[in-house]
């Protein structure tokens, strides 16, 4: 069955896949309302391919034909492949609008209300259904409570704080420990405060109960944003600090730089690259550079200056911070299909439930990626080579993770990084840190 599925989501077929299929199907507007057959899904593919490229080549009206052809075969109610090109052919109306008619786009948009309590609704449901963020939070805590041993004050330092389970447990297991708990200082970063008094009740309560020392301190905020004197570290206070999916929102902050790896090296697996070189090599920064802008440079130095014990970091394991369009379509399909397929294999979660966290989780960043260009493109997501280069580069070393396997499928990058996938699909990586590599 593995198999099966695994065939059924290999998303991105080879260019030459693409364009051998005949377009003589059949017109697409007899499909509405049926299931796609395999053919029908490869030509949906690559009216999408051929779509991004006419937007990249700035041809709308070769664009606009290929998004007429596939909102008839795409379907938010239809097979994961219709239900993410649904949410890719609003990414390309919204990039067309705003490309070429902005004052449109402006007007359509101009009532606009994010609602915060859908986004809220719609996390929790991928975190109750999906196991990535669960078992993230699970590395991230098992981390924390090792690298906390023995201290008697913790300060915890969340980047991103909208799910209090996460704490509920680390609370649980804290005092389960045999010298008991410590006094115990959490600082959650959110934009929403009603996201942050909502935490603060539940963890204030929870901690009451179990009678553990705790004071909870809320910083309203995105994270670029963020007045590092915010942090109200006192002397005294061991700090952990974890980072959910958040910090490649800094990444829109960054400046193009050339690239110094070859193409073709660029192929291919960092670490298998860096064993081919010369297996002498022990650190990539002595190939590889990255980009740094003062923004992402200075928060991370700020992090390291913050001598923390443990930094956890969650990321999505995806290339979507290209500068070419069509290179982030094709990424966006690698990455996405595999999540609209976990989540269409999940049954204990209603078509309704489903729809919801596509819409407000995936569709979102998906027309982020798309169809937004420089601030406002907030979903650079990157892999973990990448991030480690960053994070070694300002002095941080990896701290080796403990982990339970229980059937996930789980792919060890090294001691330090693991990284979670969907039927070998890669799709979140979490890594752990302190200043200075360990030995």
């Amino acid at each position: 069955m593995a198999g099966a599925q695994d065939a059924r989501y290999s998303t991105t077929p080879s260019s030459s896949q693409w364009m051998s299929l005949s377009p003589g199907l059949g017109s697409p507007y007899t499909m509405i309302g049926t299931p796609l057959s395999e053919e029908w899904c490869m030509e949906l593919l690559r009216l999408i391919q051929e779509c991004g490229n006419h937007l990249a080549a700035s041809n709308m009206p070769n664009a606009n034909i290929r998004l007429e052809h596939i909102s008839c075969l795409a379907s938010a109610n239809g097979s994961p492949i219709q239900q993410i090109a649904a949410y890719v052919i609003e990414a390309f109306a919204e990039r067309m609008l705003k490309t070429k008619l902005p004052g449109l786009y402006n007007a359509f948009n101009s009532t606009k209300i994010s609602l915060v309590s859908e986004e809220n609704v719609a996390l929790r449901l991928f975190y109750n259904v999906c196991p990535f963020i669960k078992v993230a939070y699970l590395v991230t805590n098992q981390a924390i409570i090792e690298a906390m041993e023995g201290e008697k004050r913790v300060h915890i330092i969340g980047l991103y704080s909208f799910e209090p389970e996460h704490w509920i447990d680390l609370l649980h297991t804290f005092k389960a420990r045999p010298e008991g708990p410590p006094c115990l200082k959490i600082t959650g970063i959110h934009d929403q405060r009603v996201v942050l008094e909502q935490m603060a009740v539940r963890l204030m309560a929870e901690a009451s109960k179990l009678e553990i020392p705790f004071h909870f301190i809320p910083i309203v905020s995105k994270l670029e944003n963020v007045d590092a004197e915010s942090f109200c570290v006192n002397a005294g206070e061991t700090i952990a600090i974890s980072s959910a999916f958040q910090l490649h929102s800094l990444l829109a902050f960054e400046e193009e730089v050339p690239r110094r790896i070859s193409p073709v090296a660029s192929k291919r697996p960092l670490r298998k690259f860096l064993d081919e070189v010369s297996p002498d090599f022990t650190s990539p920064s002595s190939i590889l550079s990255t980009s740094f802008s003062p923004k992402m440079k200075n928060f991370l130095c700020f992090l390291r200056r913050l001598s923390p014990k443990v930094m956890v970091i969650a990321e999505q394991e995806a290339n979507h911070n290209g500068f070419s369009l069509t290179e982030r379509v094709k990424e966006a399909l690698d990455f996405y299909a595999p999540l609209f397929d976990c989540l269409d294999s999940i049954r204990s979660i209603t078509p309704m439930e489903r729809q919801i966290t596509e819409k407000m989780i995936f569709g979102e960043e998906i027309k982020n990626i798309i169809a937004c260009e420089g601030v406002e493109r907030k979903e650079r997501h990157e892999k973990l080579e990448k991030w480690i280069l960053r994070l070694e580069q300002v002095g941080f070393g990896w701290v080796k993770l403990s982990y339970g396997n229980d059937g996930y499928n789980i792919k060890e990058e090294g001691d330090g990084y693991v990284v979670f996938c969907w039927h070998r699909c890669p799709l979140f990586s979490i890594s752990a840190w302190q200043f200075g590599r360990q030995k």
